[in-house]
This record gives structure tokens, sequence and C-alpha cells, in this order.
């Protein structure tokens, strides 16, 4: 009986019954050791009647063998990974060593396991159990956590047993504290009821309403109980090692082997035969009540047992059993290295090389956090000075590419102590500047890497530092830092057809206000600068001269690729940009959609400077359609986020948001007072600076104050001439009009262009200006035209705000209104829509959750909620809808 648990336990089954009923649930309980959280485990396991149960422990001693808890946990299931998806399967397998590793993005094993638990959950309802999580393998972790945050509506339980300390952000958590003295009471008569009074007394205000402790505490029958104010986590050790210690060599040595092991039967009862130990300890040790066999596995029956078993040996005797089981895994080179290591006393090239081969067959498998654990014991164990460098600075690469920065940053420091050749210091310096970029602090990126360009070997590879620097410095909106990388660039000895220095120059030309110079040199030689990854010297050649057209084309096939390949940790910028194109082009539920899936999977994939880069894009979106609350928002996390150290290019988003917002809403003052401080800033180097520019205009003239418009006036036209498309061609003369005395021939002009160059929002504001001043001139039969039209397009693309705007002047044009009919893509949310608009292609719900990384049964779930919000009963008239 699990006695003061009530609330606990009624939590659990109530997620065991929205499992039967097809829905999906993940919960951390967490505890300090000792506090129940297995008996809870153990409690809907016991629960789970018709449900398939998984069972998964995580194990100190193999916390660095990639997937390992994972394997453990889908053991079961190794039937049904040939019906996932075929980059998920092949990744599935070669993360548990079935097939050659495949090298994929780390996240697909997370995505592969989604699912691989949908698909068993189609048979009935799934339950996974996992017990000492915070002893999980890193990969093993990360891929249930990327899953847990996905489930929905398959019919599937995870619960996690951790202590506190362990990291699982964005899940449900239940915290477990001691007993009440009333169950404490209750527990210990039940447990032990022949306990004289002043040993019981004394237990329950030592236990302090720990459970273990009240089940142990009075078998430690070896003399009076501990004094003082010890931490109770060390008396139950200290209990557990008392027991441990009554008990024969062998049993000692049998538990001594299954908790240095992952416990299988077999492995363990080979090296006892290693180490000469005769007899059955099995059976002594499952009397004792400390182990129980399941499913060919040795079992602890409490965690802190394994512990105990291990920690109650000599160094001696633990060594001989790691070169027992390493003897005796021979076939398995990673287990058998790590028993190697775990043996050495002191440096050993052989078991340093060893571990180097074992962390590239993790790396190969994504298990990358291993890969680093290895690296980094293969240097402690490294004799020679040079090689210990180079495994310390690979070990930083590799915990880097796990997402572990400050545990890179910390190898970095080591191998920075060590490192003496120019290659390794510049790889150092391009680490640590990617380590300072991923914490958001792109001005100590710049100083690292001008830093580095001192230790550069070549001119080659100083140009390349360079022009990171460069790039940085285009972010931050610092035109003195860049001015000072073009001078360094310009002293190095390059040779005549390298672009970089004349592309970095024509960077200074943009920021310094001379578009039509800077854009010119770029479209010439930028093709032959390195582009980032993911972004091509094309694309960002585009995305500066307002090519947004170009950069969703490439975007979309960028994504397709991603999506393809199972590259989910690339997919957050890569859908950043594609939401930055389609809200430029006013696609602005495009751009929701997107930018929320980019969130979701950023915040899965811990990218937080991404987060706050996409919290500015939604924020636009939410201006666009009238949701103050939410602009307001997701504006202040942008800001707040880089307000710490700026970035230009990502908090230009957040204010502008909130300027359109105001211009929206009938407040051009605050809207002007934002944008002009805002470009009175680093922003105002920025090309986002030349797209605010209309609405300075705007907001100047509408608040009666044209002389604050001459400014962006000015900037317009340049960049306008500079990028000559239609579309800014249009806006020019749209900011002509608004500033002309015979402002009609611009409107003329600008209608016809925006007629040509798409982007709906733009067109529509036009033409409610033009209609607005046709009214103002009493022409209201021709101004009727043009603001039908403007209100069918703010309609169209769900700018409620400017729509109502439109509705009221049509009014005061002597036009009769009907309030607007509801929008049904607007009904939806935007993975609901995201589904919809895959559904009505045709793509089948398997084909969906691939492309969404979402689950199967998910994909249902959504369809069943968007159907009749349709109105709509089938997946075939979804393809007659505007969706």
């Amino acid at each position: 009986m699990l006695h003061g648990r009530e609330k606990e336990l009624a939590e659990i089954d109530r997620l065991l019954a929205g499992a039967r009923a097809g829905l999906s649930a993940a919960l951390i309980v967490r505890a300090e050791p000792g506090w129940g959280k297995s008996a809870l485990l153990r409690h809907a396991e016991q629960g789970a009647d018709g449900f398939l149960v998984l069972r998964g422990v995580g194990i100190e001693t193999e916390a660095e063998l990639p997937f390992a808890g994972l394997q453990m946990l889908l053991r079961p299931a190794d039937g049904r990974v040939g019906a996932l998806p075929a980059p998920q399967a092949a990744a599935l397998r070669g993360a548990f060593g079935l097939a050659p590793a495949t090298g994929a993005d780390r996240f697909l094993i997370g995505l592969a396991t989604l699912t691989l638990l949908a698909e068993l959950a189609e048979d009935r309802p799934v339950l996974c159990l996992i017990d000492d999580a915070q002893w999980l393998d890193g990969p093993s972790a990360e891929a249930l956590l990327f899953a847990a945050r996905r489930l929905h509506a398959e019919g599937v339980v995870l619960l996690f047993a951790a202590h506190e300390d362990w990291a699982a952000p964005a899940l449900p958590t239940m915290r477990l504290g001691g007993l009440d003295p009333a169950a404490a009471t209750a527990m210990l008569a039940e447990r032990a009821p022949d306990l004289p009074s002043h040993v019981r007394d004394r237990i329950l205000a030592e236990s302090e309403g720990n459970p273990l402790a009240l089940i142990e505490l009075p078998k430690a029958d070896a003399g009076p109980l501990p004094i003082g104010p010890l931490p109770l986590p060390h008396r139950l050790r200290e209990a557990y090692r008392r027991r441990i210690a009554e008990l024969p060599a062998r049993t000692r040595t049998f538990l001594l082997a299954a908790a240095a092991e992952r416990s299988e039967l077999a492995t363990v009862l080979r090296a006892l035969e290693v180490l000469g130990v005769a007899g059955d300890p099995l059976e002594q040790a499952e009397r004792a009540g400390l182990v129980t066999v399941c499913e060919r596995s040795v079992i602890f029956v409490y965690p802190l047992m394994r512990a105990a078993a291990y920690q109650a040996a000599s160094f001696a005797e633990r060594a001989a059993v790691h070169r027992a089981l390493a003897e005796v895994l021979a076939d398995d080179p990673d287990r058998r290295v790590w028993h190697l290591a775990a043996a050495a006393t002191g440096p050993d090239e052989e078991v340093a090389a060893g571990l180097e081969s074992a962390a590239e067959r993790a790396r190969q498998r994504t298990g990358y956090a291993a890969a680093a654990t290895a690296l980094e014991l293969a240097a402690r164990l490294t004799p020679e000075r040079e090689r210990r460098a180079g495994r310390l600075l690979r070990a930083a690469e590799t915990a880097s590419g796990a997402g572990q920065q400050a545990r890179a940053m910390d190898l970095a420091d080591q191998a920075g102590a060590l490192v003496e050749d120019p290659g390794g210091l510049v790889r150092l310096a391009v680490l640590r500047a990617g380590i300072e970029f991923g914490r958001g602090s792109p001005r100590a990126v710049h100083e690292i890497l001008m830093a580095a360009v001192e230790t550069a070997p070549d001119p080659a590879t100083a140009a390349a530092l360079l022009l990171d620097a460069a790039r940085v410095a285009w972010s931050v909106g610092d035109p003195g830092r860049l001015k000072l990388v073009y001078g360094r660039l310009r002293a190095l000895s390059l040779p005549p057809a390298d672009a970089t220095v004349t592309s970095v120059g024509a960077m200074v030309d943009l920021v310094t206000g001379d578009p039509v110079t800077g854009l010119a040199v770029l479209r010439e030689h930028l093709g032959q600068v390195p582009g980032r990854a993911g972004l091509s010297p094309e694309v960002a050649l585009a995305l500066v001269s307002g090519d947004f057209e170009a950069v969703r084309e490439a975007m979309l096939a960028l994504v397709a690729g991603c999506r393809a390949q199972g590259m989910i940790g690339w997919l957050p910028a890569a859908l950043a940009t594609l939401a930055e194109a389609e809200i430029h082009l006013g696609h602005f539920r495009d751009a929701s959609a997107t930018a929320a899936e980019a969130l979701r999977i950023a915040e899965d994939t811990g990218q937080p400077h991404r987060t706050a880069h996409l919290h500015g894009v939604l924020a636009f979106a939410a201006a666009v359609g009238g949701d103050a609350e939410r602009c307001r928002d997701l504006a202040e996390q942008n800001l707040r986020h880089f307000a710490s150290d700026y970035n230009a290019s990502g908090a230009a988003w957040g204010e502008w948001a909130l300027a359109v917002l105001d211009l929206g809403s009938g407040r051009p003052e605050t809207a002007l007072d934002r944008l002009e401080a805002a470009v009175g800033g680093p922003i105002g180097y920025q090309s986002h600076a030349d797209h605010f520019a209309p609405d300075q205009i705007e907001a100047a003239v509408r608040l009666g104050a044209p002389e604050r418009a001459a400014v962006p006036r000015l900037r317009f036209e340049r960049w306008a001439a500079a990028a000559g498309a239609p579309w800014a061609e249009a806006l020019l003369h749209r900011c002509h009009a608004l500033l002309s005395d015979d402002p009609e021939p611009h409107y003329a002009r600008a209608v016809h262009l925006h007629a040509t160059g798409g982007r709906l929002f733009d067109s529509a504001r036009t033409q409610l200006l033009y209609g607005e001043w046709l009214r103002r001139s009493r022409r209201k039969s021709e101004a009727r035209t043009h603001l039908r039209t403007a209100l069918e397009l703010f309609e169209r693309v769900g700018a409620v705000p400017w729509a109502d705007h439109a509705r009221a002047e049509l009014r005061a044009a002597g036009e009769t209104v009907a309030q607007a009919g509801p929008d049904v893509a607007a009904l939806l949310s935007p993975q609901e829509l995201q589904v919809v608009r895959l559904a009505a292609t045709g793509a089948t719900n398997r084909e969906i959750a691939a492309q969404l990384f979402l689950s199967p049964k998910t994909v249902g779930h959504h369809l069943y909620r968007a159907f009749p919000k349709l109105g709509v009963s089938t997946r075939v008239e979804l393809a007659r809808l505007t969706l």
C-alpha cells in the first residue's frame, strides 16, 4: 500500500484513463532518493491492464553509452522499426548499432521514437516507465524528451522518475515531498509492527517522512541509529552497505558486477567465471531482497542499492570487475573500452585510442554528448601533450555539437592551455565564437574572431575569420566594427580573384548609406564568397535587395530538404527565414504557421537566440491581425532577450511589430516615435530600416508632421533605386503621394505597380490611402472603388484593424458595408492550418506526420478538430476551400 500519495496516484490513474481514450501525456516525477518515485511507477504498471508496458532505467555506469537507455526501453519493439518512414528507420537502426550509422540529425532519433511509439499504440495503449532518468545517456534523454513534448493523441503515456536537478524543460512535473506524520506512522506500523516505541519514534523523526527510510531503517539493526544532522541519502547508503557487508563475498562480487554493467544476467555471470567466482550468488542476492531478474536482466530493487553495491567495494575490487567485464565484452568494443577506462590507474595510450574510436562511432550515431565524454576521458588518459590537446579540442567541438555549450567552453579552456599550433588556435577561436553567438553575445563573437586573425596561419584563413567578423558586425548594426574588418582585409595579401574584400566593402557601402554602390558590387561578387550553412550567397543577396519571392522559393526548397533528410536542428533557421519572406510578401497566416512550427522546434532543440527572433516575427503577424495582447507579449520577449547584448537584426522585428500595431490602431505618434528611436540606433544600419521607412512616412503624415518624413523618404528613395523591384517602386510612389501637392499620379502609378508585384498587404494599404484621399477630395464614387479593393485584400490577408478602417471609410463614402463573415482559415490554429493544407493536397496522415514531425494520430486529431470548424466532413471537400 502507498501511504499519503492519494493525489499523486489519482493523477497517474487519470493519465492512464486518458491513454485508454486515445490521449497522450508525459510526466516527470521528481524527488530526491527514497521519496517514492519508483513506487509510483510500479503503481502505474499495476494499473496498466491492457497496455503495452515498456520499461527503461538510467544506469550511471552507462551514462556515456549513446542510446543505451533508449535501446533498453524500445527493445520489445524492434520488429516494428521497419514500419517507420525510411529516414527515421535508418536513423534508429544506426543509433542502436543494428545498421551502419547514417550521421543523421540527432533530433531525428527523437522523431523516430515518437513515430515508433505511435505505431505501437495502434494496437493498444502504451505505457513507458523510465526510472532514474537522471542517469540516462544524453542521446536517449534527448530523444525521449523530444518525443514527449510532441505527444498528443496517440494513447501513449511516458512517466519519468528523476532527481530534482534533471533538466526536462516544458514537461509537466510532479514533485514528491515527505509523508505527513499520520501517513508515515501508518506506513511504519505496516512495515515494522514490532518496533519498540522509542525506536519507532526515532525512525519517524530521522526519516523526515522519507518512505524508503521508513522501509530500510528498521532493518539496520546493527547498533544504534546514526546521530546528528546527516543527509538522509547518506544514512540510506550506510544502511545498504551494512546489509551488503553481511552477504558472502561471492554475492557481493555479483552485486558489484551487476552494478558496473547494464545488468544483463549472462554478461554478469560470464564475468564472474573470469573472476573465478563459484556457486550461485544470484540466489543469495534475490533471497536478501536486493535484486530481481526480469527479462534476463538483473534489476536492483531500489536505485540506491546499485550505488551502494558499487561504492561499497574498494577501487581494486572495482577495477578487477571492470577488467573481467571488458574481457567478456570483446565483441562490443564500446562497452569494452569504457570498462577498461574505469579500470585504468594512470595514462594509457591504448585505452585512450580505444575511447577516441568509440567517440567517433558515437558521433556517427548522433551521440555527440557521449562522444564528447569519451574524448574528454581519452584526453585524460593520453600521455603525450600535443595529442591530449587535440583530443580535448575535439571533445569541446563535439560537446558544442551536442548543445552543451557551457561544457564545451570549459573543455575549450582546458584545450587552450595546451594548444600551440596556429591551426588549433583558429579552431579554438571559431568554437568559442560559435558558443558565444549561441549565448546571444555577438559583440563577444566579434572580439574573439578579430583576436584570432593574429594567429591565422595564412591570409586565406585570416580572410575567412574576417568575413565571419564582418557578418557579425552587420547583424549587430555596428558600422565602426565593420569598417575595422574592412581595413584589416585590405591589408591582407589576398589573390586578385578573392571577392572577400570587395564584398565586405559593399557591406560598408550599405551601412553608410550608399545602397546603389553596395548592391551593385554584391550582385557582381557575392557568388564568389562562401555562404553560411543553409544560407547561400544568392539568398543573402535576395534578402538584402528585397527579392522576397526568390527568398521564399529558396527557403521552401531548403525546408523540404531538411524535412526529407530529417535535419531537424537546421529547420528553425530555415523556417524563420521563410517566415520573414512570407511576412514581407503579406502572407501572414503562412508566416504565423511557419514561425509557430519553427518556434516549437527551436524550443525543443535548445536554440534561444532563434526563439527570440521568432517571437519578433510572430509579434509582427499578430500586429497585422490586431491581436494587441499577443503582439505586445511576443515583442516584449523578443526585446528582452536582445537587450542584454544587442542584435539589431533580431530586435528589429520586435520594434517594427509594436510600431505597426500602433499605426494600425490609430496611434501614429507612438508609432513614429518608436520607429525613429529604432532607426537612430544600430537598426539604422540594417536593411530593416529601409523597410521601416514607408511606415515612418505614413505615420508622420497622419500625425500632421510631414517634416519628420524627409529623412526616411530620402533613405527609401536611395534603397528603392538600388533594389529595382516593382514593389519597392510602388511603395516609393505611395510615399511621394503622401507628401505631394498633386498625389494622384503617384497613387495611380503605385496601384499599377502593385498589380504586377504581389504583396497584397502593401497593395491594400495603397488602395486605402488613395481611397481616403479621393473621399476627402469629394470624389466618393471613385473612392469607393479603391476602398472596396482595400477591404477585400485586408480581409484576405487577415489584417483585421486595417479592414475595420477600410470599412469605416467605405461607410463615410456612402456605401453600406456588411460586417465581414467568418474567415475559415482564421478559425484554425497554426498547426491545424498546416495539417489541413497538406491534407488538401491529398497527402496521407503518415506523410503529413513525417513532414511536420508529428505522429500520424496527432495529425488525425488535428483534422478531427478542424473539419467541424471548416464545415466539411471529408478530405475531398478541403480542396474547394480558400486556405
